[in-house]
């Protein structure tokens, strides 16, 4: 950790360096709010020279930060991205901030203001940065017609395809939306499958080939309007998808072959409603409603006699929320409110091999959650350069369990957290934050599963718990040459009943909590406008990651990583705007990286090496949009180190699938009318 340390530091200090180099000549920056406010607006000229058809277009070229669209933790609040429009959030999970984004024209746009540490009448969520769209009140109607085609070297052959229209007048809005969908899976294509013994004699080396095809069929529809006195806003959605895959390995008589099929069928629905009261009170209200119900089948042969696993299974969320917010002075908000959810999931499993049923631990399981929770929370701002943000959240849950296994558990969880963003300088700003957070369980972890391509089965796990972690975190912003940004952030974890692999009897595994562990982060990120370097347009963003885990292993007692949380994750990206050509073109460069995963009976390593996507966008029209994309990457390997013994870790054999990924191409026409 000391060398990432150094090389963290040493990173940072140049950046700064050239932000201190500017401090006197700097520009002003794009905000006309001051620094120590905590909010940066920029106006639609900042975004002038790219272009913009989306409001989407726009919040990704926001200096420092990074668009999300929720993080897998509990309830709305645990789900809610970081992008607001008109100061809230989307009325579900599924309309996402960028899908909302992505259907909102940039003529709409008046200004999108950068959040930093919370301000008055927002609400941060689990965020310490957000962005709030505010769009102009005026009349607008608009069609948007999307093809984009993803053409892959050797097939297939894909389209996403999407008609989106919208209107807003007197104060109410609709759209309706609707479309083909794309599932990719850019890690197919030809290969080698190789298997050794532990002293490195070659048992086989066949050739393998892995492909692919998703999508699907949707329809979304949002209304907005004013109801009694408040505001009322409605989305619902309703996709039909499905996804199939399959890997062939050998030639001829030692030829096998696995196929997987997934459809599944879900809809959504979403209430938001809000009404202010005496000016200084305002009261929210949601209900979130979704269910899925979806079968898969997969079955392999020319492993020995043929295997199929079959699951049927349903599943659903319903979320009711209100909270009340006092605005009534300009130093303190206060906000009280609670929240209830039900969460389920109904599946039924069965594995045959040569046709005959083979038991499985938790094969037919329903497993239900009841959780309830209120929480009080304060923005205090004691002076314009400091704000505190606290909120204490207290939840109870009953999660339950029936069908081959019984068992139910109550869990009471206290979750506090406090975010303190302090600007004592202009263009500097530190912020620190501590928090327990609470992750969601994944109830598919509940149930059985198979990966027949690698000729397994996974036992279920009917005493899982909630993941919880401390979180200790630090980060310092420094803004130079108007829209370059530099920070640097510190975390440190303490992870209590952490989720990874299991052993269970009968050889099998499962997913399941292996004790309390340890995350930590450094991280790194740059936006670096480069007309100083005479590159006018130009944009340098480099964000570079240092994870560190430990946990202790189920199986040999001995320390190790946490699975599949890469050692380190960087992202090299340049753009440049053309306006004179119309042009946008960029390339984006993930360097190599690597995840471990630790099972009682195998060790997988997976490797990236050296993405590389490039892309140029020519606008010859305001309303048209010209996009044409390519991505490639080397060589896929993935290794399975495979144990005689899951106690002594005798090792077995080898096996290494090296996959020549396919190239793609994506074209993008978008006509406004």
């Amino acid at each position: 950790m000391r060398i990432q340390l150094l090389a963290a530091a040493s990173v940072f200090s140049l950046a700064s360096a050239i932000g201190g180099a500017a401090m006197a000549q700097a520009e002003a920056g794009p905000a006309p709010a001051t620094a120590q406010s905590g909010v940066l607006s920029f106006t639609p000229d900042f975004f002038a020279a790219l272009l913009p058809n989306t409001a989407l277009e726009m919040v990704e070229r926001i200096p420092g930060f990074k668009l999300e669209d929720g993080e897998d933790l509990r309830g709305f609040a645990g789900a809610a991205g970081n992008v607001l429009i008109d100061g809230v959030r989307p009325a579900s999970k599924s309309d996402t901030g960028s899908t909302v984004l992505q259907r909102t024209p940039a003529t709409r746009v008046e200004r999108i203001d950068l959040i930093r540490g919370g301000t008055g009448g927002i609400d941060m969520q689990n965020y310490a940065v957000v962005v709030n769209v505010i769009l102009k009140p005026e009349a607008s109607r608009e069609h948007i017609v999307t093809v984009e085609p993803y053409l892959f070297e050797g097939g297939p052959e894909m389209y996403r395809l999407r008609y989106e229209f919208s209107s807003r007048a007197n104060g109410r809005q609709w759209g309706v939306q609707l479309g083909q969908g794309v599932d990719l899976d850019d890690g197919t294509g030809p290969g080698r499958l190789t298997r050794r013994r532990a002293d490195g004699g070659l048992i086989s080396d066949e050739p393998m080939e892995t492909d692919f095809k998703g999508g699907g069929k949707y329809l979304r529809g949002n209304w907005a309007g004013p109801v009694l006195g408040g505001r009322l806003e409605l989305t619902g959605s309703l996709d039909e998808d499905f996804w199939k895959s399959s890997a062939a390995f050998g030639e001829a008589a030692r030829f096998r072959r696995s196929d997987y099929r997934e459809d599944e069928l879900s809809g959504d629905l979403g209430a938001r409603y809000e009404r202010r009261f005496a000016n200084s009170f305002k009261l929210e209200a949601r209900l979130i409603q979704n269910l899925e119900d979806g079968e898969s089948v997969e079955r392999s042969r020319g492993f020995g006699a043929e295997q199929v696993f079959t699951a049927d299974y349903q599943s659903g969320e319903s979320i009711a929320r209100a909270s009340l917010r006092w605005e009534g002075s300009p130093k303190l908000t206060l906000e009280g409110g609670g929240e209830v959810a039900y969460n389920f999931l109904d599946t039924k499993q069965r594995f045959t091999i040569g046709g005959e049923n083979i038991p499985l631990p938790s094969a037919s399981v329903k497993v239900e959650e009841k959780r309830g929770e209120m929480f009080g929370q304060a923005i205090w701002r004691p002076r314009s350069d400091l704000v505190i943000d606290g909120i204490v959240r207290v939840e109870r849950s009953v999660i339950s369990q029936s069908g081959d296994a019984t068992s139910e558990k109550t869990f009471t969880f206290v979750k506090p957290r406090v975010v303190a963003t302090w600007t004592p300088v202009k263009n500097n700003q530190f912020r620190f934050r501590f928090e327990r957070e609470l992750g969601q369980l994944d109830f598919d972890d509940f149930a059985a599963s198979a990966a027949l391509d690698n000729d397994q089965v996974f036992g279920g796990n009917v005493d899982l718990e909630p993941e919880q972690r401390w979180i200790s975190e630090f980060v310092y912003e420094r803004r130079f040459w108007g829209d370059g940004v530099v920070s640097l952030t510190l975390r440190h974890d303490e992870i209590i009943d952490a989720i990874d692999q299991i052993p269970l009897p009968d050889d099998l595994s499962a997913t399941g909590n292996i004790g309390d562990g340890v995350l930590n982060r450094v991280a790194i990120n740059l936006t670096l406008p480069l007309e100083r370097f005479k590159v006018p347009g130009g944009r340098l963003v480099v964000n570079t990651k240092w994870d560190r885990t430990e946990v202790t292993d189920p199986t040999t007692g001995d320390k190790r990583r946490i699975s599949w949380v890469e050692h380190n994750r960087h992202l090299v990206s340049f753009t440049q705007d053309l306006p004179r050509w119309k042009l946008t073109y960029g390339v984006d460069y993930i360097p190599p990286f690597k995840r471990v995963r630790y099972r009682p009976d195998e060790t997988v390593r997976m490797e990236v090496v050296n993405f590389l996507n490039a892309y140029v966008e020519y606008k010859p029209k305001p309303d048209l949009a010209i996009r044409l994309m390519v991505t490639r990457w080397n060589d896929f390997p993935f290794e399975r180190t495979i144990y005689a013994d899951r106690f002594t870790r005798q090792v077995e054999l080898v096996e290494l699938r090296q996959t020549d990924p396919r190239e793609f191409v994506q074209i993008r026409l978008r006509k406004s009318f």
